[in-house]
């Protein structure tokens, strides 16, 4: 194509006015909430949907909930719980980042609407317009979900509630500078490390003693 273009003297297309993608997201981060759907499925082959949110520049993680039908009236509710939550520790976003799955329903939008939140919604089959949530399910696949047979929505939901517990609290991120989303006060640097599993083991974690 580009070769035809040459041809025919035409050159490529100028560049759009205002910032890039990526370019937005990293001059709005502090703002910015992305959410979105993966499935899990038990050893009884029943199929689980899991809602969750990242904040973008502190990639905490929030998981809404797990159902094995995610209708409108449970989706808003979830959104509800998080939007109360969020308020309560005098948090606010400016935006909230999510693909065009048919589980949002237009109530589960108002919810953030409510409070000032701008929905945006990704272009059609671009799961990198949503990138630190698609990664977010890809971590916890291979640290996790991978590693556990599920047997149950309530096994499950207690699994992602201690791995998000060790995510935010004691993994070391890349993207910020191998710190946590959520920052923990260290005892003396020349203090003994101790380790203790997580999970039965498939997660290990390292602290200073007090």
């Amino acid at each position: 194509m580009r070769n035809v273009l040459s041809r025919h003297g035409v050159g490529p297309a100028p560049r759009r006015d205002g910032p890039s993608w990526t370019e937005f997201l990293r001059a709005q981060a502090a703002g910015i909430l992305a959410t979105d759907f993966f499935t899990v499925d038990t050893i009884s082959l029943e199929r689980l949907y899991v809602l969750f949110v990242i904040e973008i520049e502190s990639r905490v993680v929030h998981v809404l909930g797990v159902s094995r039908h995610p209708v409108g009236t449970w989706v808003t509710q979830v959104a509800r719980n998080l939007v109360s939550d969020l308020d309560e520790g005098g948090r606010r976003f400016r935006f909230l980042v999510r693909d065009r799955d048919t589980k949002f329903t237009r109530s589960f939008d108002e919810v953030f609407a409510s409070e000032g939140t701008e929905i945006i919604r990704t272009p059609v089959r671009s799961p990198r317009a949503n990138a630190y949530a698609e990664r977010w399910v890809r971590t916890a696949r291979q640290e996790c979900l991978d590693l556990i047979l599920v047997v149950s929505r309530r096994h499950l939901e207690r699994i992602l509630r201690r791995y998000v517990r060790h995510y935010n609290a004691a993994r070391p991120h890349r993207g910020l500078s191998l710190m946590m989303p959520i920052a923990r006060s260290e005892p003396n640097v020349d203090a003994v490390v101790r380790r203790h599993s997580v999970l039965g083991g498939i997660i290990h974690e390292y602290e200073r003693a007090a």
